[in-house]
């Protein structure tokens, strides 16, 4: 499933070769980053963050001096302190496979094949019986509302099919 930035992530050019992106930045034998400017980023701590049910692990690198720095106006939002950045391994490592996973022959064609089927399903709820909108608030009535639909749509299927058995008997 696409994530949130993939569009960019792998179609906008200028986006992905950005040298100043902290993914795109090198590491030494350490495991410090290495800025476009050949400075160091030095690990400065771990922090967890509990905003979801899963949680998750952010590393933080400062760059050791800024000061200076020809780069600085393209590379760095804050003027007066040093440029810090915050990586997520695993949610980098995540969108590398999910990546790769959609880019690969197989992943195009599960997108096409899935895109076709739920096309068909939305275009004749949305067209042919003339549902627009939603009618419903809070997520529990939005939920009803739907499964009603589909319901609805199911039961239409359910009829034409015994009624195509029925002309043919």
């Amino acid at each position: 499933m696409k994530f949130t930035m993939f569009e960019k992530e792998t179609k906008n050019k200028k986006y992905c070769d950005n040298p100043y992106r902290a993914i795109n930045f090198s590491r030494d034998d350490e495991g410090n980053l290495i800025c476009p400017n050949g400075k160091k980023f030095i690990f400065k701590y771990e922090k967890k963050v509990r905003k979801n049910k899963y949680g998750r692990t952010e590393e933080f690198y400062e760059c050791e001096d800024c000061e200076g720095c020809p780069h600085r106006s393209e590379c760095c939002k804050r003027t007066t302190r040093n440029r810090t950045v915050s990586l997520n391994r695993e949610l980098t490592s995540m969108h590398k496979e999910v990546i790769n996973n959609l880019e690969s022959i197989h992943g195009v064609l599960l997108c096409m094949n899935r895109s076709i089927q739920s096309e068909g399903t939305f275009g004749i709820i949305k067209w042919n019986r003339s549902y627009k909108r939603l009618f419903r608030r809070g997520l529990d009535n939005v939920i009803l509302e739907l499964t009603l639909i589909s319901c609805g749509y199911n039961l239409y299927k359910y009829n034409n099919k015994l009624n195509r058995k029925t002309l043919v008997a």
